[in-house]
C-alpha cells in the first residue's frame, strides 16, 4: 500500500478531504521523525514502537574487490511490531487481553 492509497483510505472513512488527510499523515510522519531524532521511543498501540539504536563500528568488505573496509558506528532507526499487527500479518484476530478486575475502594477511617 502506498501512501497515496493511504490516504485516499483514510479520507474516504473519514469523510474528509484527500488534502486534509494527506496533511494529517504528514504531520503523524513528522511527529515520529522528531521524537526519533530526540531519541525517544514512539509507541502507537496496535502498531508497534518506533525507536533509535547504536550500531557498534565494524570491519567489512567491499564486494567489488573484496578489500577489507571499516565501517563507522550511527544511529539507526528501529521499528518493533505489536502484537495486534504481527496477528493481522498471521491472518488471525488480534488476541484481547483480559481486562483488570476492578478492586473496590477502600474507605478512610475517621478519627
Amino acid at each position: 500500500m502506498t501512501r497515496a492509497e493511504i490516504v485516499a483510505k483514510v479520507a474516504e472513512e473519514i469523510k474528509i478531504s484527500k488534502t486534509a488527510a494527506g496533511k494529517a499523515l504528514a504531520s503523524i510522519i513528522d511527529s515520529i521523525a522528531q521524537a526519533t531524532r530526540k531519541g525517544e521511543k514512539v509507541f502507537l498501540l496496535g502498531l508497534g514502537t518506533f525507536s533509535v539504536v547504536q550500531r557498534k563500528a565494524r570491519t567489512g568488505r567491499n564486494p567489488q574487490n573484496g578489500k577489507e573496509i571499516k565501517i563507522a558506528a550511527k544511529k539507526v532507526p528501529k521499528f518493533t511490531a505489536g502484537s495486534a499487527l504481527k496477528a493481522a500479518a498471521e491472518g488471525k484476530a488480534p488476541a484481547k487481553k483480559p481486562r483488570a478486575k476492578k478492586t473496590p475502594v477502600k474507605k478512610a477511617k475517621k478519627n
